[in-house]
């Protein structure tokens, strides 16, 4: 079995940076940027815990987390704003940790 160590912290730090991000946002009335960070948190708590537990399902998890964390990075990069830069570079890592 894989190991998916590096996985598992990457998605802990981006689950955090992308809560705070969503929380900036939301006052900055960045709605597409808030709708991203939700979701890749969401699907970055759910990979950290598949991975931690070797769910047969690691490697599928591990596709769509490096998909949303991309287009979540994508995102954040259009704003001038330090939580979006610090999401962007903890989904960037996670992106890379995963794939």
């Amino acid at each position: 079995m894989k190991n998916y160590n590096d996985c598992i912290e990457a998605c802990a730090e981006c689950v955090t940076e992308c809560e705070k991000c969503a929380t900036e946002c939301l006052e900055m009335g960045h709605k597409e940027c808030v709708k991203l960070c939700r979701d890749c948190a969401d699907i970055c708590a759910l990979c950290q815990r598949l991975c931690a537990r070797g769910s047969a399902y690691c490697e599928e998890i591990c596709k769509i987390c490096v998909k949303v964390c991309e287009a979540c990075a994508a995102e954040c990069a259009k704003h001038n704003m330090e939580c979006c830069n610090k999401c962007a570079a903890a989904c960037k890592k996670c992106a890379a940790a995963c794939a």
